[in-house]
């Protein structure tokens, strides 16, 4: 109790005597002459103008007026002591909690950011829950999530009254193939109309990142074969990695994985920003705004690709990265471009894709 100094002194004795049901054992263990214990709670009594305790038994036990009352109080002291855990906070940050909603996509994108996050501060408790992104917009609005990490394209993001943004990094997206994939010998851009030969498996329409695909593909008139719909981005990795199925991703996912080749697409998939969002006008807790600006740190220093050293083939996107410097996690387009112009001429952009399927099968078979 007497750590609890704020607390109001003759509430606490309460609290003591209804604990121990004697104000003798009470005294005790407040430390404090039972005379001066029973005074305190008779002037709460009187304050009230109600009995708290009932005195006439060999034990002190609350009255029905006695147990409502403890009942708030407890709820006081309870909300008391988590002011005092907020402080504390607020001074070093040695304890604490964040809850961070994220896509799937996200979710694998940040991971080294929640990594040094839990380096530098190893007594804050981060939960993060994987959800699509409407979903963190209204969980943020529902007090659920207190930051959330969004995947948006930029021809299609808007800003929001309730939502505070700031933009982390941009990705480029990709079709992806497995090693055993027809197509994985390719290294010049896939047309849309190649496109539209290869089955895919996708996220389902619930996701951010789905939509756009259904968007680009609205847009450019095409209808690919959707074979397969997910809501786990590490299936759809495992599915394409088998080589029957292509899909859609960001290029340092498709660059990062085991076994997966990268291909661009022509047109060019639309950018898209991952994106660090919260409740605008909300209480910002201590944990949530060094994770903002450790973010903005790591997003400083963080390369969009890099190739890893167990990959079966060097991503075919990993020089023009090198070359263009990769600012701020940025890869360039025009560089990218350019390389696809070098590795081959346009019109094998444009052949068909049953063509192409065929004349690029037995060099796989030819290289593996």
């Amino acid at each position: 109790m007497e750590r609890n100094l704020v607390f109001p002194r003759s509430v606490r004795y309460l609290l003591a005597v209804a604990e121990h049901h004697s104000f003798t054992r009470a005294a005790e263990v407040l430390c404090v002459s039972q005379p001066t214990l029973s005074q305190q709670i008779k002037q709460l009594e009187d304050l009230l103008g109600v009995q708290l305790l009932d005195r006439s038994g060999r034990t002190v036990r609350l009255t029905a007026a006695g147990d409502v009352y403890l009942h708030y109080a407890r709820r006081a002291l309870g909300e008391l002591n988590a002011a005092t855990r907020a402080i504390h906070e607020l001074q070093d940050l040695s304890r604490g909690s964040l809850r961070l909603g994220m896509t799937p996509i996200t979710d694998f994108l940040t991971t080294p950011l929640l990594e040094q996050f839990n380096a530098r501060y190893p007594g804050i408790t981060v939960s993060t829950l994987e959800m699509p992104q409407n979903d963190i917009k209204e969980a943020l609005a529902a007090d659920r999530v207190d930051i959330g990490i969004a995947f948006s394209s930029l021809s299609t993001e808007e800003s929001s009254d309730d939502i505070d943004s700031h933009i982390l990094f941009i990705e480029t997206l990709s079709l992806a193939v497995g090693e055993d994939h027809p197509l994985a010998g390719q290294h010049g851009p896939l047309s849309k109309h190649a496109l539209e030969q290869v089955p895919l498996v996708l996220f389902n329409t619930d996701y951010a990142l789905r939509r756009h695909i259904d968007l680009y593909c609205l847009e450019h008139g095409i209808m690919p074969p959707i074979a397969m719909e997910a809501t786990s981005l590490s299936v759809i990795v495992e599915i394409v990695r088998l080589g029957r199925l292509a899909t859609i991703l960001p290029v340092t996912i498709a660059c990062s994985q085991h076994g997966l080749h990268s291909i661009p697409l022509l047109p060019e998939l639309p950018r898209h920003t991952i994106t660090l969002i919260c409740r605008k006008g909300s209480h910002k807790s201590p944990a949530c705004q060094a994770f903002a600006e450790l973010a903005a740190e790591w997003t400083t220093s963080r390369c969009q690709v890099k190739p890893t050293s167990h990959r079966y083939r060097p991503c075919p996107l990993a020089d023009a990265c090198a070359r263009a410097g990769c600012p701020e996690g940025m890869c360039d387009a025009s560089v990218i471009a350019a390389d696809a112009e070098t590795d081959g001429p346009a019109a094998v952009a444009d052949e068909p894709a049953g063509a192409k399927l065929a004349r690029l099968k037995p060099t796989r078979k030819a290289t593996a």
